[in-house]
């Protein structure tokens, strides 16, 4: 539970304190990856709380959905177009459809423990 807390703090200090810079022709796969990786927190969270949790497929999903729009990603530009605009949305609507679910089951039980 600490773990992912401290990373993300961990992390943040990093960023702040650091002053390094993405080169431009790597920004379209830094974007691609940052989705991913929130892609992959929420869907590992919305199935924490749906107690369907399993760290094989986590990580799996993790790594394969990365590398798999970062080809998308390279490929697109090897050919001249815009495919990693393809994962982006693949992503912020799974990324949405996640927070939703999280939301619904947070009220949810909030409300139960209400009553």
């Amino acid at each position: 539970m600490w773990l992912p807390l401290i990373g993300l703090i961990v992390g943040l200090a990093v960023g702040f304190l650091l002053d390094w810079r993405v080169p431009q022709e790597y920004s379209s796969y830094l974007s691609i990856a940052l989705l991913a990786g929130l892609d992959t927190i929420f869907g590992g969270t919305r199935s924490f709380l749906e107690r369907t949790f399993n760290v094989r497929i986590f990580l799996s999903g993790f790594f394969f959905n990365t590398l798999f729009a970062a080809g998308l990603a390279f490929i697109g530009g090897f050919l001249g177009i815009d495919l990693y605009l393809a994962a982006i949305v693949a992503f912020g609507v799974r990324l949405f459809n996640n927070l939703a679910v999280i939301r619904r089951i947070v009220l949810s039980r909030w409300i139960n423990q209400q009553d």
